[in-house]
């Protein structure tokens, strides 16, 4: 009999956790989850207090009976999976499968995988936490709940195949309201005016910028203030400089590492939690899922020893921060390197990086402020009662600076840049070199990128570090949100400049508008967002959402019974479900009428139709309408009757090929090159509707070529004409008599001998 089994979530875990056990240990891997509930069934019994049932995938059966039988075998069992309510869930269903006793089974947690936590949790297990247990199950039951009653309203009322689900649904939301923020926003230019002064008498003319702080809405009136500039007379009011500190960000969290991944290095969410799980089961940082800045007291000592080593004593400063995030959860440790001296691993390229930045931001967390000087200059102009503001910044001492310094989000449009100004004295007189207005055009909302999407959703409080990652590649793979990639677009804007007593103007160009992974919306995904907010407001209420995290924590604390909080969700929520069913939806509002066709007169609407969003002209008494699909990117909401027409291009004629008309269209499969009834795909990167004829004529050869290659076969039987190895879509195959066989697995086509393809043939099921 063995004397100890351990079961961890990973297989690369279990690989790790071995090496610091003796050979009385044995570490086996559940992979995840054992049992969940059954995909295609609620699988909650609603009367019996929400009562869920739970089933062994038909992938998992094997390994059940490998750990069942190693479970039996062994003295002790030790459950290791992770330390938050998911890993809590994982321990408790293999006690349930396993037949292992919840009071008698060792539960061991830890938050890195070190020789010293490891051995530290085997000498200080506990029972499963059932309240853990609890408030995960809360989750999984509201959330199956939610789905599986939504789901089949959304496929009458909306659309078939559609789904929703609670925390999607609210991440949605907040991307639908982004986009209808830009599609609303009225684009509007002012002119910036910009000075570049000199103190009157200084021979080295030591030039400094300062703002005038008033814009002007219309060229004329930014050409009447450099016209008054031109007798005025510049003076400084006052000169003002505050020393003050930067100080270093807290050791990262879940969501503050996905923002800077994903702001640094440009990671999703996934990517980023991809390989922070990888880095933890490897045993090279803590546990990737926390809402805590905490630092242990050996992490703060090994990153003094670190500083100080590296930048002398002045660099370090032991702090410890606090979390303020909405609803934290789970005391563990932040994100940190298990060992604060190894600066650097072995790995591939974007597992260096990532762990770089966790060691960067937690051993900066604990080096003193950078300290800066901030100089404000006011200067007085002659006849105006506004003021030309200079600002500048000047860091004396760089501190945590000089290792890490944390990216922004949205970096401002237009800053005056923080340069180093000249000490002047209240009074100086001030020449201008040169004083420019520039058209600047208003800025739209925007798009959420991934990381910005997960800093609001922890702002409203909505969701868990666990969940963020899956949340967004759900509302992805459902086709309700896309990831947005735009290429800058060019605008003139006009500069003018005065020199001495001369004014010019000039026309630039600027590039706006570059999109790189930002979350949009789908037509979809608005249309499922408007029925949801209209008729199921309790669920897209962030602040309901936000509150229910909140009871799932007084479950896990142990204040509250999750069967009674269910109960109580779902009384009011069951009720809307029942109003919905017996609702009709008005179709006219699920269409936007654009306009009127110049040429038919007829109406021009966009509509969601079987085959995805498109634009319809409405036919004459007894014609049928015309239809055509939107193009990637363009929106119902969004779209102009102008764009509209554009789309009725298609089908279009390029000429002729070996005397068969070439046409381009976008059928039931996507866009298409069609000559005679031959027909070959355009390539992703192919527009239908500036493709040429060369194009055209180019993909035509291609298919020809295909279908050629297809045609041929490989090898042919002298023993039998109408036997015959044949390569097709998927492979070579055999065709005999009008039929195909499959060819086994490891048997190369071209070596097959008359003999086993006859076999093949023979035996092949019917």
């Amino acid at each position: 009999m063995q004397e100890n089994l351990v079961i961890v979530e990973s297989p690369a875990k279990a690989k790790t956790i071995e090496k610091f056990l003796g050979k009385d240990f044995v570490v086996k891997s559940s992979f995840g989850h054992i049992r969940d509930l059954p995909k295609k069934e609620l699988s909650i019994d609603i009367k019996d207090g929400f009562t869920p049932t739970y089933e062994i995938p038909k992938e998992k059966s094997k390994l059940v009976s490998e750990l069942s039988k190693a479970a039996a075998g062994a003295k002790t069992v030790w459950l290791a999976s992770d330390e938050d309510r998911e890993g809590e869930a994982i321990a408790w269903h293999l006690t349930e499968v396993l037949g292992l006793s919840v009071e008698n089974t060792k539960r061991i947690v830890f938050h890195e995988i070190t020789k010293n936590a490891i051995l530290n949790a085997i000498e200080n297990p506990r029972k499963v936490d059932m309240n853990l247990v609890n408030a995960q199950q809360a989750r999984r039951v509201l959330d199956r709940i939610v789905g599986f009653e939504l789901s089949p309203i959304l496929w009458k009322k909306v659309r078939p195949a559609l789904s929703a689900g609670r925390v999607q649904s609210v991440a949605v939301r907040l991307i639908v309201e982004r986009e209808r923020e830009i599609i609303n926003f009225k684009d509007a230019s002012s002119y910036r005016v910009v000075a570049q002064f000199y103190p009157v008498g200084d021979a080295s003319k030591t030039l400094f910028k300062a703002e005038y702080s008033q814009r002007f809405a219309t060229k004329e009136e930014a050409l009447a203030m450099l016209e008054r500039c031109k007798t005025a007379t510049f003076t400084v009011e006052g000169s003002e400089m505050k020393p003050s500190k930067r100080y270093p960000a807290p050791p990262f969290t879940t969501s503050t590492l996905q923002q800077e991944a994903g702001r640094k290095f440009s990671m999703s969410v996934s990517q980023t939690m991809s390989i922070a799980q990888k880095l933890y089961e490897r045993g090279l940082i803590t546990y990737m899922r926390t809402d805590s800045v905490n630092l242990s007291d050996l992490a703060l000592n090994s990153c003094k020893k670190e500083i100080v080593e590296m930048f002398g004593e002045k660099y370090s400063s032991r702090r410890n921060y606090t979390t303020s995030s909405k609803g934290a959860q789970e005391a563990h440790e932040a994100i940190r390197p298990t060992y604060i001296n190894n600066h650097t691993i072995e790995g591939t390229a974007a597992e260096k990086r990532l762990y770089e930045l966790i060691w960067k931001r937690t051993v900066a967390s604990q080096m003193v402020a950078a300290d800066i000087n901030r100089t404000t200059i006011t200067i007085n102009m002659s006849g105006s009662a506004e003021k030309f503001v200079a600002t500048g910044e000047v860091v004396t001492f760089d501190g945590f600076l000089h290792l890490y310094s944390e990216s922004h989000d949205e970096e401002p449009a237009e800053q005056s840049e923080a340069a180093i100004l000249p000490a002047l004295a209240d009074g100086t007189q001030l020449m201008a070199q040169t004083i420019t207005a520039t058209e600047r055009h208003a800025v739209p909302p925007m798009r959420f990128s991934e990381p910005l999407l997960v800093k609001r959703l922890e702002e409203l409080g909505i969701g868990r570090p666990s969940t963020y990652a899956p949340t967004i590649s759900t509302i992805i793979t459902r086709g309700y949100v896309e990831k947005s990639n735009k290429p800058a677009q060019k605008r003139p804007y006009t500069l003018l400049t005065l020199k001495g007593n001369n004014i010019t103007e000039k026309v630039a160009n600027e590039n706006y508008g570059a999109e790189k992974n930002r979350l949009a919306p789908t037509d979809i995904g608005m249309v499922v967002n408007d029925y949801l907010e209209q008729n199921f407001g309790i669920v897209m209420d962030y602040n309901f959402t936000a509150k229910v995290e909140k009871e799932f924590d007084r479950i896990a604390d142990g204040e509250q019974g999750w069967n009674t909080m269910i109960g109580e969700f779902y009384g009011s929520f069951h009720n809307l479900v029942e109003k919905a069913i017996t609702t009709q939806i008005e179709k006219n509002t699920q269409v936007r009428v654009l306009g009127v066709d110049p040429q038919t007169g007829h109406v021009v609407k966009a509509r969601i139709g079987r085959f995805g969003p498109m634009v319809e002209i409405d036919g004459a008494e007894g014609e049928k309408p015309r239809f055509a699909s939107l193009k990637k990117g363009q929106l119902i909401e969004a779209i102009t009757l102008e764009e509209a027409l554009e789309l009725f291009a298609l089908p279009r004629t390029l000429g002729k090929y070996e005397e068969q008309d070439v046409i381009v269209g976008i059928g039931k499969f996507g866009a298409y090159v069609r000559y005679g009834n031959n027909f070959a795909s355009l390539a992703k990167s192919d527009d239908p509707y500036t493709l040429t004829y060369e194009r055209a004529v180019e993909l035509i050869e291609s298919q020809k070529k295909t279908v050629t290659a297809a045609a041929t076969p490989i090898k042919t039987f002298a023993e039998d004409a109408d036997l015959a190895i044949k390569n097709g879509r998927y492979g070579a195959y055999i065709a005999y008599k009008g039929k195909n066989y499959r060819i086994p697995r490891g048997k190369k086509a071209e070596l097959l001998s008359y003999e086993e393809c006859m076999n093949i043939v023979n035996n092949t099921k019917k």
